[in-house]
């Protein structure tokens, strides 16, 4: 069944899957350095609670096999860390006579460990760019190994994927906030975007005639050129060259964990060999083969799928469309999507805690500072992305609402009233040299980027005024403890 075969897209595969590997080892680095203060045994939301409120069939994750422990999550994220570097290097490649299905196997053991971390993540993993590189990663496992022919079905799912998200993330925002169709949003969302980067305040200050060019460009590369992935050669690379180029600008302007980056990976799947050897001067050793159980493996994959799109199908034709959504607990298809609504000031959550015993007018505060969010107004955004930082983004959303809203933030307030290290870990500085404050408070400010004169003056990034108290001073009596 040669005519399956996709030997023009062998590079493709290639790059693809050591861009995603690289990914991955990202999103394990997160894992490990964060998931234990977030959502250890003796984190903000502990996974063990979870795991015994919700079943394995609405949540599948090794840890309802072997049981949570927080030794059991460092073996689990440091062995996912050990396999993407196997992956990225791709060290299996070449055992790929003598055992076929090795490098297919590190793709699904990635798959199974980072599913079991996204299944007990709760809201720290609520993000849809985790579900995105799950689903990713699922297709991945079908790829096959080096040594045989892509299958071309597969190029036209990676293709698929690329679209719902870019196509999805389009629509999602000509059916959602005004300002998208008025092409004043980017007015806006340089500013207000969850974390900004290093370049978020140049983009800002931007004449508004180039933000609403952004605005148009942004509509033409996601409603317009994602159906020309579907052409032919040269068509598809020319709207592959779009989207990396527009992924690339997102990247530029903003901290989006790895978003961009595996939207970056999957439009790889655009370019055939001779686009891609431009930059890539690689090439197989040996003859390709399709073993008859990796075809049979292909083509079963392929026909799962073209079942289980037809809801993210749907869902783009729908007036009620959601986003960022998986059909299935596995996260084997999902719907995508970014800011169908765009904030048009920023709030952000200031913590402070206090050593003085007894409160008064006269009580000096100190400020906690996050690694990534905006909080002393003299601190350049710093660059995070493709690393993600949680909290800071969890942040974001808790200054848009009550904190009764958002579960972990009394127990965060909880473990800095007891100087918890691993809390402390999450953020940039402890004012308090690992003692514990008598008090902590929330206070809600209204943050904007410095005109450019008032940064001359003042060398600060931002400017701020206080609106109210978010949380009132407590203590550990007030609070509760853990």
């Amino acid at each position: 069944m040669d005519w399956l075969d996709a030997p023009d897209y062998w590079l493709t595969r290639f790059v693809f899957e050591r861009a995603l590997g690289g990914i991955y080892l990202v999103a394990f680095l997160v894992a490990v350095n964060q998931f234990r203060p977030l959502l250890g045994e003796r984190g903000l939301l502990p996974a063990p609670e979870f795991i015994r409120a919700v079943p394995f069939r609405a949540s599948p994750t090794l840890f309802h096999l072997i049981g949570y422990s927080d030794r059991r999550l460092v073996v689990i994220t440091w062995a996912g860390a050990a396999l993407s570097v196997v992956a990225t290097l791709g060290l299996l490649d070449g055992v790929g006579y003598t055992i076929p299905f090795a490098s297919m196997a590190i793709f699904a053991l990635l798959w199974i460990l980072y599913l079991s971390i996204v299944n007990v993540g709760q809201t720290f993993y609520s993000f849809g760019w985790e579900s995105l590189l799950l689903e990713t990663g699922f297709l991945a496992i079908f790829l096959g190994p080096a040594t045989t022919a892509p299958q071309f079905s597969l190029i036209v799912l990676m293709r698929w994927l690329l679209f719902r998200v870019e196509f999805g993330a389009g629509l999602i925002k000509m059916r959602g906030d005004r300002c998208w169709r008025d092409l004043t949003c980017l007015y806006y969302h340089h500013e207000t975007q969850p974390m900004p980067n290093p370049l978020s305040w140049y983009f800002h200050h931007l004449p508004k005639r180039l933000h609403r060019m952004e605005v148009l460009g942004n509509h033409f590369a996601q409603l317009v050129v994602p159906w020309f992935l579907f052409f032919p050669q040269p068509v598809a690379t020319l709207a592959g060259v779009v989207i990396v180029a527009t992924q690339s600008w997102l990247v530029l302007s903003g901290n989006f964990a790895w978003l961009n980056f595996v939207t970056i990976a999957l439009a790889i799947s655009a370019f055939d060999n001779a686009a891609l050897a431009r930059i890539f001067p690689v090439a197989p050793s040996d003859a390709l083969t399709t073993p008859l159980p990796y075809l049979a493996l292909a083509l079963a994959y392929t026909a799962l799928i073209v079942v289980l799109s037809y809801r993210p199908a749907r869902n783009l034709l729908s007036r009620r469309q959601i986003m960022n959504a998986s059909f299935d607990p596995f996260h084997i298809v999902g719907t995508y999507g970014a800011f169908g609504s765009v904030t048009k000031e920023r709030f952000e959550i200031v913590i402070e805690g206090t050593a003085e015993p007894v409160l008064t007018p006269q009580t000096v505060w100190r400020e906690y500072e996050f690694k990534g969010k905006p909080g002393d107004i003299k601190r350049r955004p710093p660059q995070v992305a493709p690393y993600h930082l949680r909290l800071d983004w969890l942040m974001w959303f808790a200054a848009m609402s009550s904190p009764m809203y958002h579960e972990w933030f009394v127990p965060l307030l909880v473990k800095l009233l007891q100087a918890d290290r691993p809390t402390l870990g999450l953020l940039r500085n402890d004012p308090f040299d690992g003692k514990s404050p008598r008090f902590v408070r929330a206070l809600l400010y209204l943050y904007r980027f410095t005109t450019r004169m008032e940064r001359r003056e003042t060398g600060a990034w931002w400017h701020r005024e206080l609106v109210a108290d978010y949380v009132p001073p407590v203590s550990l009596r007030g609070a509760g403890s853990s």
